[in-house]
This record gives C-alpha cells, structure tokens and sequence, in this order.
C-alpha cells in the first residue's frame, strides 16, 4: 500500500490529492484565474492530510505534475515538493502534466491529445492513444487550420485543456470532439504516481527541475 501525496500547479488550478494505491482519498483544489498556489498550496496539503487522518510521516512519496505549464505554477510547486521530500525524506515521483489531463478523458476508440495554452495561437500538446500509451511526444505547436490534420482523417480526435477554447475556433471536423472547462489536476495523479512507485521510478529530489518545455524569458519594460 502506498500513500502518496500529489501536487499539481501547472495551471490556474491549485490542485492537491492524497491517493492510497490508485484510490484518491482526499481532493482540494482551487482554480482561481489570478493563481492562488502562494497562499493555497501549503494550506491544501495540510488540510488534505488532516481531512485523512493520516500522518505526514507515513507519506510513501511526494508526487508532482513536472510540467509543461506556467513557469512560476511550476516552480511554486516543485519547491514545495522537493521540501516536504527533504523534510521527511521521502522520495519523489514526477508525473507528465499532459498524461495525466489525458486521463481524465475516458474512451474506447480515437486518440486523445491534451494541451495547455502557451499564448497567442500556440500550445503545448501530446497525443495518447484510447488506453494512454504515448503516440506523439510532447511539443509546442502553433495552431493553424492543418493541425492534427492526419489524426482527424483517422478517427475520432478528444481534445482537452484550457487550450482547447482557441483550437476549437480553427479546427472544425466532425471527428473532433471538445471537452471544455478541464484544467489539469491532482485527481488523476495517483494512479500514474503509484505506478512509478511500485518500480522505485524516483528523481533526484537536490537536482530536479520542471520541464518547462520552453525557456523562461523575463521582458524588460522599456524606460521612455
């Protein structure tokens, strides 16, 4: 049995789980458009550990969504990851952002391809297929009327994640299908977290980083 603690702020959604194996025992999150992980996070994990009844010291692991999304998201949430694993000395599992928004899409058929938006006409996107095995690595794309072109032709086509809003004002087949509203979260994280424990799939908690897919460029304000 294995009790993991999964941290997700990739996104607007401040999302914390605790799962037990596969099972999600508790779930808090907050999708405030204005980021509220500074002042939510630390609070979600400790009231999803109390709400429990578990103590910290009997975490198995600390789980976190490595990414790609919001530079400082990420960078609130793999900082606290990495100091509870310090504190407690317990391992730590990333788990992909787009594998697990993928998750919350269930099907028998077609491909799934999440995506975050990335501004402007572009996002970051993957395609998995119906049970979630990897057909197209993750990348940053602009969108135009040809994306995904091919995959469409084939089959029906899930999209899903805030990126879905601007893709679907350029993309129009009927073997595309829009799920709208979805923002990546700690919900589906403990299956994917449970399964990198059960092969001892650990990162090096001092060395670890988000994968931000793109480099962070900090703009100067231009003085008159």
């Amino acid at each position: 049995m294995a009790l993991i603690l999964n941290i997700e702020t990739s996104s607007t959604n401040c999302s914390v789980s605790l799962s037990k194996d596969e099972e999600i025992l508790v779930l808090k999150e907050d999708n405030n458009a204005g980021y509220s992980h500074a002042e939510k996070l630390h609070l979600f994990i400790m009231e999803a550990i109390e709400i429990s009844g578990i103590s910290k010291n009997n975490l198995d692991a600390i789980a976190i969504s490595k990414g790609p999304g919001s530079f400082t998201g990420l960078r609130i949430g793999v900082s606290t990851a990495k100091g509870i694993c310090f504190a407690l000395d317990k391992p730590l599992i990333s788990i992909s952002t787009l594998e697990a928004l993928a998750h919350q899409i269930k099907t028998n058929k077609g491909l799934i391809i999440p995506m975050l938006d990335a501004r402007r006409m572009e996002v970051y996107s993957a395609i998995f297929d119906w049970e979630y095995n990897p057909n197209r690595e993750i990348q940053a794309q602009v969108l135009d009327e040809t994306s995904f072109k091919s995959e469409l032709e084939n089959g029906k086509v899930y999209f899903i994640g805030n990126g879905v809003e601007k893709t679907k004002t350029i993309i129009s087949h009927y073997n595309a299908v829009f799920t709208e509203g979805k923002l990546p979260s700690a919900s589906t994280m403990g299956k994917l977290a449970n399964m990198k424990y059960k092969k001892s799939d650990f990162e090096d908690v001092a060395y670890f980083e988000p994968y931000y897919l793109k480099d962070f460029v900090a703009l100067k304000t231009k003085k008159n």
